[in-house]
C-alpha cells in the first residue's frame, strides 16, 4: 500500500513537472511571438484616387494576400478610401471583386432611384420632364451636382453593417484613415473617426459628379483636390513600410487635349502630379497599373480594370514575398459579415422647418420599434431621396441594448421653385412642347404645386396640387385640359342619302378633381373623391354648321387602388402592376337632355419578367365596362386603337386599328409582348393584342368569346434623354391594313 502511495505521488510530480515544462514553453512561444511582432516592420498600404481606375486596387490586394503580407494600416483618397475603407473593415480582396462585379455601374456615377422606391406622384412627374432645373426668383440656374451618391451611401452601409457601431477608425480590422477636402479653405481633412460610409463618400465626393458631404459643419469634397496619395498620414500612423498602388493620370500633350473638360483636368492635375513625383521615391514598394484608355468613370469595365491590378502587382510579386511569407494573413484579415435584420427602437430626425415627421416616416415606410432588413432601409432612403426635398441625406445606427437607434439627418433643399421642360409627339396629339412650373411649400408643410402648360399642334393644361402627409391621409386638387382633332369612323351616319363613313371631330375635355389617398401595406395607393367633367365635342362633317355632339358638365364620385412594381414605364424587365378605379356620374347639366346617372369601372393588370437573359416577358390585360344608360351621344365611350400617347381613362392603345377606330361602352383587351434589348437602351420588341368591345358587353357571355378584334406590332425603340424614341409597325388580320407610328419623348 505504502508503495502504491509512493507510486501514485510520484506520478503525480511528474504530471506537475510535465505541466510546469508545458506552460514555460507555451509563455515563452508567447512571448517570442509578441517580441517577433514587435520587432516586425508595420506594413502600411496607401490607395490614390482615380474615379474607375481605382478597381485596380482590388486586383493589387490580391496579389498582396496571395505573397502572405499583413498589412497593419491602410490610407486612401477617393476610390481608394472606398477599397481601403472596406478592406480595412475586413473585406478580403476576393470579396470586393465579387461585390463590384455586381454594382449597377450606372448608378454609381447618377441619382437612381428605383421606381418603385418613388410615390405614385413622384413617377408620374419624373417619367414626363426631360430637363429639371432649379428656378428660384424666377432665374434659370444649374444644380449643384450630378448626383447625391445615395445608391453608394446605401451600399457602403449595407456593407458595412457589421462595423456600423465604430465610431475609431483605428478599432477596424485594419485600422485606417483617409482623406477629404474643405470645400470652404482647400484645407485637407484627415478623417480618422465617425461614420465610416460618410466618410468614405465625403473623401470621393468628386466635384460636379457628386454633391458635397457635410461632417461636423464642415462641407467636404474629394480629398484628390489636394492630397491623393496620403503616404506621409500612413507613415504618422506608423508604417515603417509603404505599399502604394497609383492610378492616377499623368499630364496630357497637346494631341490629347480636345476639349475644355479636358484642359480642366489637366490644370487640376498639376500640382497633384508635382506631388507625386516626390512621393514616389518615397514609397518602398510603388505599383503602377497600366490603366491608358479608362476614366474615371469606366465602371461597367471594371472587370478589365481589376486585372490590371493583378499584372502591375505581380511585377512586384518578389518584393512582396520579401515582406510577406505569412500565409495565416488572408485567414486571419476576414471577418464575418452582417446580415441579420435590424431592430430599430426609435428614428430620431433633425428639426426640419418645411416637412413634419410624419411625411419623413411615410416616405422611410417603417417606424421606431420596427425590424426591417438593409433592404427596406435602402428602398426608405431612395423613398427620401427621390422626393428631391433634400439636397443632403446621411443616417447611422447608434447602439441600444439588443437593439439600434436610426440617426438620420436631412438638409432641406433651398431649391423649392423649379422649371421643368419636355417634348413629345405622337399621332393623336401631334407634337407638344411641354413647360412646367413646380412650387413647393406654397401654402402649407409638405405640399407641392404644379402647372403644365402644353404648347402645340393642341393646347393642353395640367394642373395639380397635393399635400403628402406620409401614413396618413393626403389631399390632392387637380385640374387638366385636354383637345384633339381627328377623324373617326362613323358607320351610321348618313349625309343626302350617302353613307358618310367617318367625321372629323374636335374633342375638348376638362376634369377636375378633389382626391384623398394614402398607402395601405406599403404598397396599395387608395383613394376617394370626386370629380366634374365638361365634355365640348363638335364636327362640321354633318352640316355646314358645327354640330355638337356633347357641351354638358358632368358630376361624378371617384374611388381607386393602384398597385405599380415596374421598374420601367416604357421599357420594363421585371415587376407587377395593378389599377382599378370605379366612377359614378351622379349629375349631368344635360346638353341633349337624355342623362340618368350611370356608373363605370376600369380595371387592369400586369406582370413582366426577364425570362432569358435580355429578354423580357409582359402579359397584360385591361378592361373597362358602363352599367347604367350612358347619355347616347356622349364620348364616355372606351376609343381603341394607335399608340404612343399620354395615358388617359377612356383612349386606349390597341395595335393593328388606327386611333379612336373601335369605340362602345364596356371592353376587354389582353395583350402579350416579347422585349429584347439588342444592347444597352435599345431594344427590339413583338406584341400581339387581342379586343372585344360592344354595347353592354359584360351582361352576357360575350366577352369570354373569342376574341373578335386582333393586331400584332414590330417595333424598335431607344432609352434617350428625351424619353423614349420608338416606332412601331403594325396590322390587323381583320382588316389587312398597315399602319406605322412614330413616338418621341417621354408621353405627356
Amino acid at each position: 500500500m505504502r508503495a502504491s502511495l509512493i507510486s501514485k505521488v510520484n506520478r503525480y510530480l511528474d504530471m506537475k513537472n510535465f505541466l510546469v515544462v508545458l506552460v514555460f514553453f507555451c509563455m515563452t512561444a508567447v512571448v517570442v511571438a509578441q517580441e517577433q511582432e514587435a520587432e516586425r516592420p508595420k506594413i502600411g498600404v496607401v490607395l490614390s484616387g482615380g474615379g474607375a481606375k481605382g478597381l485596380a486596387h482590388i486586383g493589387v490586394l490580391k496579389v498582396i494576400e496571395e505573397a502572405g503580407v499583413k498589412v497593419d494600416y491602410i490610407a486612401g483618397t477617393s476610390m481608394g478610401a472606398i477599397i481601403g475603407g472596406l478592406y480595412a473593415a475586413g473585406y478580403t480582396a476576393t470579396e470586393l471583386d465579387s461585390i463590384f462585379q455586381k454594382v449597377d455601374s450606372d448608378a454609381l456615377i447618377q441619382d437612381y432611384v428605383p421606381r418603385i422606391s418613388k410615390s405614385f406622384y413622384e413617377k408620374k412627374n419624373d417619367e414626363i420632364y426631360t430637363v429639371s432645373l432649379p428656378f428660384e426668383n424666377f432665374k434659370i440656374g444649374v444644380p449643384k451636382a450630378l448626383s447625391k451618391g445615395m445608391y453608394n451611401y446605401n451600399l457602403l452601409s449595407r456593407l458595412l453593417a457589421h462595423v456600423r457601431h465604430v465610431r475609431d477608425f483605428d478599432e477596424l480590422q485594419i485600422p485606417f484613415l483617409c482623406v477629404a477636402t474643405n470645400a470652404e479653405t482647400g484645407e485637407p481633412v484627415i478623417l480618422r473617426s465617425g461614420n465610416l460610409p460618410q466618410a468614405i463618400l465625403a473623401s470621393g465626393a468628386f466635384p460636379s459628379l457628386y454633391s458635397p458631404v457635410e461632417i461636423d459643419g464642415v462641407m467636404l469634397i474629394d480629398g484628390g483636390v489636394v492630397n491623393n496619395y496620403p503616404l506621409q498620414e500612413l507613415r504618422d500612423m506608423g508604417a515603417d513600410i509603404v505599399i502604394g498602388v497609383d492610378v492616377q493620370d499623368g499630364l496630357k500633350d497637346r494631341n490629347t487635349i480636345t476639349g475644355a473638360t479636358d484642359l480642366l483636368l489637366q490644370i487640376s492635375n498639376f500640382s497633384t502630379i508635382r506631388q507625386m513625383q516626390r512621393k514616389k521615391k518615397k514609397t518602398d514598394i510603388y505599383i503602377k497599373p497600366d490603366i491608358a484608355g479608362y476614366n474615371v468613370v469606366s465602371f461597367d469595365v471594371g472587370k478589365d480594370i481589376i486585372k490590371k491590378g493583378e499584372e502591375a502587382a505581380e511585377l512586384s510579386k518578389e518584393e512582396l514575398l520579401k515582406i510577406g511569407g505569412n500565409f495565416d494573413a488572408f485567414r486571419d484579415h476576414y471577418v464575418p459579415k452582417f446580415n441579420d435584420t435590424l431592430h430599430i427602437s426609435s428614428i430620431d430626425t433633425n428639426p426640419l422647418e418645411t416637412y413634419t415627421a410624419s411625411y419623413v416616416q411615410g416616405k422611410l415606410g417603417f417606424r421606431s420599434h420596427s425590424k426591417i432588413t438593409y433592404e427596406q432601409l435602402g428602398k426608405g432612403v431612395d423613398n427620401l431621396n427621390g422626393t428631391q426635398n433634400f439636397s443632403g441625406i446621411a443616417y447611422q445606427f447608434v447602439q441600444d441594448g439588443e437593439e439600434d437607434i436610426l440617426q438620420v439627418r436631412l438638409d432641406e433643399n433651398p431649391v423649392r421653385r423649379y422649371l421643368k421642360l419636355g417634348l413629345h409627339y405622337d399621332g393623336l396629339y401631334k407634337s407638344a412642347a411641354l413647360v412646367n412650373l413646380t412650387q413647393k411649400k406654397l401654402l402649407f408643410k409638405n405640399d407641392v404645386a404644379s402647372l403644365d402648360v402644353i404648347l402645340g399642334d393642341n393646347f393642353r393644361y395640367n394642373f395639380n396640387y397635393y399635400i403628402d402627409n406620409g401614413f396618413y391621409w393626403s389631399v390632392g386638387l387637380s385640374s387638366k385640359l385636354k383637345k384633339f382633332s381627328r377623324t373617326v369612323p362613323f358607320p351610321d351616319l348618313i349625309r343626302e342619302g350617302i353613307a358618310v363613313g367617318s367625321i372629323s371631330m374636335d374633342y375638348e375635355e376638362l376634369s377636375n378633381r378633389l382626391y384623398f389617398q394614402t398607402i395601405f401595406a406599403q404598397k396599395f395607393l387608395i383613394g376617394i373623391g370626386a370629380q366634374h367633367r365638361y365634355l365640348n365635342v363638335q364636327s362640321k362633317t354633318i352640316s355646314l354648321d358645327r354640330a355638337i355632339f356633347d357641351k354638358s358638365h358632368y358630376v361624378a364620385g371617384h374611388a381607386y387602388v393602384t398597385f405599380d412594381s415596374y421598374d420601367n414605364k416604357y421599357f420594363p424587365t421585371k415587376g407587377f402592376i395593378m389599377k382599378g378605379d370605379y366612377t359614378q356620374y351622379v349629375y349631368s347639366s344635360d346638353y341633349n337632355g337624355d342623362f340618368e346617372p350611370f356608373s363605370q369601372i376600369n380595371a387592369e393588370i400586369g406582370f413582366v419578367k426577364r425570362i432569358y437573359k435580355r429578354l423580357s416577358l409582359q402579359l397584360h390585360s385591361e378592361v373597362g365596362m358602363t352599367f347604367g344608360s350612358q347619355p347616347k351621344a356622349s364620348f364616355f365611350n372606351y376609343f381603341l386603337g394607335g399608340y404612343g400617347f399620354a395615358e388617359t381613362t377612356n383612349v386606349v392603345p390597341f395595335f393593328g386599328y388606327d386611333y379612336l377606330n373601335l369605340f362602345d361602352n364596356s371592353y376587354i383587351k389582353g395583350s402579350i409582348q416579347l422585349d429584347y434589348e439588342i444592347f444597352k437602351k435599345n431594344h427590339v420588341n413583338f406584341t400581339a393584342n387581342y379586343a372585344n368591345i360592344g354595347n353592354g358587353l359584360f351582361e352576357t357571355t360575350d366577352w369570354i368569346s373569342a376574341p373578335k378584334y386582333s393586331g400584332y406590332a414590330i417595333g424598335y425603340g431607344m432609352e434617350t434623354l428625351l424619353g423614349p424614341i420608338e416606332v412601331k409597325h403594325s396590322w390587323s388580320p381583320e382588316t389587312r391594313t398597315h399602319y406605322t407610328w412614330f413616338g418621341v419623348g417621354f408621353w405627356f
